[in-house]
């Protein structure tokens, strides 16, 4: 079977869930046989990615299509320019720079984004198209997100391949944007949804809410919880000397780093937490620095600066040997995620997680048995839980146990894989 998985990239600034998850998850189908290529978009790859990328270019070069909608002058320049706007030495720069992976002041990009063929980069999905079917010929295109749904239509006219689309917080992108904007984002990613052969959302409640914002078929959406490749994970000690709260995800405040931040300092007002060290790590861009100077500057404040490290690289090498040092761990996104590939991750190395009753958290801890919730999401909570569970060493070791179980059997990159040749069965068939 040939497929193309069509990206966005973020650069390699922070961690990216939908960018490790497609990088394994091309990988596992390469095993399994298939002819799998990676199409980028926006940016390039850059976390994970381990050499499989090829020399596939970036689609949709960011610098290009931000140009090419706020300025009109662009969209009649010379193949020339589009080149050297889409070189990735300017790609890898725009990448750092505030506003480059933020929908605020994109909400009319995004839309156009979505109108595909009758939108301002109509040319862009020209040349698109125009390598696929020189250099690829696909059976099936997999979108990586419904943001890209506007792709569909002529993939589908001009390939006649089949069009697979995973679910996975857009409401990430849509949340931040001016309100005006969202609802016609949503009736837009609604109409294009009709392009698309299967949706596969990364959890029972992300395809719920999918359908509802989306008004989507639900005999379209598959439900295929996310993988990991666990070479390498082993379990940690959990021994406790010292206490070690881990926070694994971008660093700003919508991931909640806030209540991280602020939980920890709650327990260290405690004697009994006077050892207690906060780890962070997943990166960051430049919109996020203030934020994490302000963090710094509350921690400093505080005089517990020198209990806390903030990781720079979080690469897979370095997240394994990030979750060895923890004893829980907590990414507490304020409004919940999909699914959030950091609790795999922390449960493949026996770290129980700490996550608050949102989005498809339950799901995942139900299904696990490998942490706690705790409501409301808030700072006092979120220590209160964690307080329990460093207080309770067996429980503690149980959980990371029971969760590190289920995770290799439930999770795996291998089993994700399958899953999903299994719809792209169902529609190729």
């Amino acid at each position: 079977m040939k497929i193309v998985h069509i990206i966005p990239g973020s650069g390699g600034t922070f961690y990216c869930q939908n960018c490790m998850r497609d990088n394994q998850l091309i990988q596992s189908l390469r095993r399994m046989g298939h002819d799998v290529t990676m199409v980028p978009m926006y940016l390039p790859l850059n976390v994970d990615v381990q050499g499989i990328m090829g020399d596939t270019p970036v689609f949709y070069g960011a610098i290009n299509v931000y140009l090419k909608e706020k300025l009109p002058i662009f969209r009649r320049a010379p193949e020339w320019v589009g080149r050297f706007l889409d070189s990735e030495s300017l790609l890898q720069f725009a990448a750092k720079k505030s506003g480059s992976t933020r929908a605020a002041g994109l909400e009319e990009m995004t839309m156009s984004m979505l109108r595909g063929e009758e939108g301002r980069q109509a040319d862009e999905l020209e040349n698109l198209i125009d390598y696929l079917k020189e250099h690829i010929k696909p059976d099936i295109v997999h979108l990586s997100n419904a943001l890209l749904m506007g792709l569909a239509r002529e993939l589908k006219k001009e390939l006649g391949c089949a069009v697979v689309c995973s679910l996975q917080d857009e409401n990430e992108w849509i949340d931040p944007m001016r309100h005006q904007f969202q609802d016609q984002v949503w009736d837009l990613m609604g109409e294009r949804a009709r392009d698309i052969d299967a949706f596969i959302a990364a959890s029972t409640f992300y395809g719920q809410k999918s359908l509802e914002k989306m008004n989507l078929d639900p005999t379209r959406i598959h439900v295929v919880y996310g993988g990991v490749d666990f070479d390498g994970y082993q379990p940690a000690s959990l021994d406790l000397n010292p206490p070690a709260i881990g926070y694994l995800c971008r660093m700003n405040e919508y991931f909640g780093l806030g209540v991280v931040v602020d939980a920890f300092l709650i327990l260290k007002s405690d004697p009994a937490f006077k050892s207690l060290k906060l780890y962070v790590t997943g990166g960051y861009t430049n919109d996020d620095k203030p934020f994490i100077n302000e963090m710094k500057r509350k921690l400093r404040q505080a005089g517990h600066e020198h209990d806390v490290e903030f990781w720079q690289h979080f690469d897979k090498q370095n997240r394994i040997k990030f979750l060895q040092r923890l004893s829980v761990l907590s990414v507490p996104v304020l409004v919940g995620e999909a699914f959030g590939a950091y609790q795999v991750e922390a449960l493949a190395a026996g770290v129980p997680i700490v996550q608050p009753n949102l989005g498809g958290y339950p799901e995942f801890i139900e299904k696990t048995g490998g942490g706690v919730i705790y409501e409301p999401n808030d700072a006092e909570h979120l220590a209160a839980a964690i307080k329990d569970l460093l207080q309770s060493p067996k429980n503690l070791r149980r959980l990371g146990e029971q969760g590190r179980t289920a995770v290799l059997e439930q999770y795996s990159m291998q089993g994700m894989a399958e899953n999903i040749t299994s719809v792209y069965k169902t529609i190729t068939s």
